[in-house]
């Protein structure tokens, strides 16, 4: 049995262990813990943590952060950081720095938990971006989180406490990433708030010109920027904003609106000018001719400013009397001044709609007042289409002549085989249709057997529908026959099957040049030119006897009429 007197190694060691304060080893490691300063000696303090053996810190591990010179004496209690409980001298190896870490990264657990701002300073450059101390802790800051802008020079920044954001840590890996621009940003967006509360719309206010874009101009009003649209420039036409500003100039502006969502605040100029719109219906009445400049072309009209702030459209279809289908780049040219005239006015849409073809005369209107009906004129073949020619005229109009029209005795596709493109011809005005823009021509009026002096029209005016005349032949066809009635008058043509009632009748080899029968006019073409018909004529000298015959007067009865005709036959 053994006796308590004598203990054994084992008892010996525990005893020695509470002695030592009842900690294992295993459980210093790791930890940061309280020790006491027993010795200086050279540049270092020994330090006794309860161990068996007491550990060796370097001062300049007390030093960093806390001054220049480390102020440690013996006696002083500190905490430093159990790396191991024993080397291989059997002294502890404890660490102020870690020490320092370890209570870093627990209260930058608890910040970052809670998205409080933290207090570090930069002390060195990595790729890309920068080592921040948090007090202990070494953090990295990218370069993109430096400031709102791009900063060249860091060095200012260099060994300064100033506030930064966590934006991520891993404390098993050892990670810490931080921002100094979510801080600026958000201490911006307070300040912005805080602006713009002291603003109101309508308000009117001085600012720097900061910027300059295609779009406006972002103007400083004292911290706090708004964009100067250029279409709030002025009320005339800006095509950039550097005709009106140039950056840092002082400018008047007058808030339009502040979107208190996004904080944009939206500037005006032309809003603190008196409106050229007002009045303007009284002004440039519908029907007015005015001058302006053309200060825009597009595809579908030109704009012209008729006064500073007031321009007005003047659409593509509007251009030009005679070029349809032409870029009004191809009609007008800008800065260049033209005549216009009002067409509508709407002051509330401020729009105003002109027309540059109204400004100038009519060129069918010209033409015809020029060459009337009957007249002869010169011009150049500009198309052939297959069914008449084109001719170029006066006015830059076109007039054109029908197959029909083309030649005398000949088929009207034989008589457009007979003229090319570009060719000079002469031709007859036959008729002017202002409203439709139209003129009609006529190249065989002016050959041989056609109307002299006053045209077609005058010399058709004397005959009427249903008159019976005597009509001379001018030329035999396989259709009919081209006739003129009497000695110099209108030239008409009597087709084949109105030649006679009967078939044998019908044929035109019956009829020779220069023969004269007599045909009812039953009509005129398009060219006023009038239709004669034998047959219609025949009819209506049976109609009238008939008529005659079977009269009271005569006392003759249908029996009567119908036995004379069958003696007749």
């Amino acid at each position: 049995m053994a006796s308590t007197a004598n203990p054994t190694r084992d008892d010996f060691a525990k005893m020695l262990d509470e002695q030592l304060g009842g900690v294992a080893d295993d459980g210093f490691e790791g930890r940061v813990v309280k020790g006491t300063i027993t010795a200086i000696e050279n540049d270092k303090a020994v330090i006794d943590v309860g161990l068996k053996s007491e550990g060796r810190v370097p001062l300049r591990e007390f030093a960093r952060g806390e001054g220049a010179e480390h102020g440690l004496k013996v006696g002083d209690e500190v905490e430093v950081y159990v790396d191991r409980v024993e080397n291989a001298d059997g002294e502890a190896m404890l660490s102020r720095d870690r020490a320092r870490r370890e209570a870093a990264w627990d209260k930058l657990e608890s910040e970052f938990g809670e998205g409080k701002r933290v207090e570090g300073v930069i002390f060195g450059r990595v790729k890309g971006g920068f080592t921040v101390d948090l007090d202990g802790a070494v953090a990295f800051l990218p370069g993109s989180q430096v400031d709102i802008r791009p900063v060249r020079d860091v060095a200012p920044l260099m060994d300064v406490p100033q506030p930064f954001q966590i934006l991520k840590m891993d404390r098993r890996r050892g990670n810490i990433v931080v921002s100094r621009r979510a801080v600026l940003e958000e201490t911006r967006a307070e300040q912005r708030s805080e602006l713009i509360d002291k603003l109101s719309e309508g308000q009117v206010i001085d600012g720097v010109v900061k910027n300059i874009t295609d779009y406006g101009a972002f103007v400083d009003l004292g911290g706090i920027d708004g964009l100067l649209h250029v279409t709030d420039m002025s009320y005339k036409r800006v095509n950039h904003p550097s005709e009106v500003i140039n950056i840092g100039d002082t400018v008047t502006v007058q808030i339009i609106r502040i979107n208190q969502d996004t904080q944009r605040i939206s500037l005006g100029m032309k809003q603190l000018e008196s409106d050229p719109w007002e009045g303007a219906a009284v002004k440039y009445p519908v029907g007015a001719k005015l001058t302006g400049t053309v200060t825009n072309i597009t595809e579908y009209g030109a704009f012209v400013e008729l006064e500073p702030g007031i321009e007005g459209l003047v659409h593509v279809s509007e251009m030009s009397w005679t070029k349809k289908n032409v870029h009004p780049g191809k009609i007008v040219s800008t800065s260049q001044e033209v005549e216009v005239m009002v067409l509508e006015v709407d002051s509330d849409k401020r729009r105003i709609s002109l027309g540059l073809k109204q400004a100038q005369q009519n060129p069918w209107e010209a033409f015809a007042e020029k060459h009337p009906v009957g007249s002869t004129v010169e011009g150049e073949v500009k198309n052939a289409t297959e069914f008449g020619l084109f001719i170029g005229l006066d006015g830059d109009v076109d007039g054109m002549v029908h197959m029909s029209d083309i030649a005398w005795g000949i088929s009207g596709e034989d008589a457009l085989a007979l003229h090319r493109k570009g060719e000079m011809v002469s031709a007859v005005v036959l008729d002017v249709d202002v409203e439709k823009e139209r003129i009609s021509l006529g190249m065989k009026q002016l050959e041989r057997g056609a109307p002299a002096a006053g045209g077609v029209a005058a010399a058709s005016g004397s005959l009427r529908r249903g008159e019976v005349v005597t009509v001379t032949v001018l030329e035999v066809r396989d259709g009919g026959l081209e006739v003129q009635a009497g000695d110099d008058g209108a030239t008409g043509f009597i087709k084949r099957s109105d030649l006679g009632r009967d078939r044998d009748e019908q044929r035109p080899d019956r009829f020779q040049v220069g023969q004269k029968l007599d045909a009812m006019v039953t009509g005129f073409d398009r060219s006023k030119k009038p239709n004669f018909s034998v047959k219609a004529r025949q009819l209506a000298e049976e109609k009238e006897a008939v008529e005659q015959y079977g009269s009271s007067d005569s006392g003759a009865s249908l029996g009567d009429i119908l036995g004379e005709a069958l003696k007749n036959r």
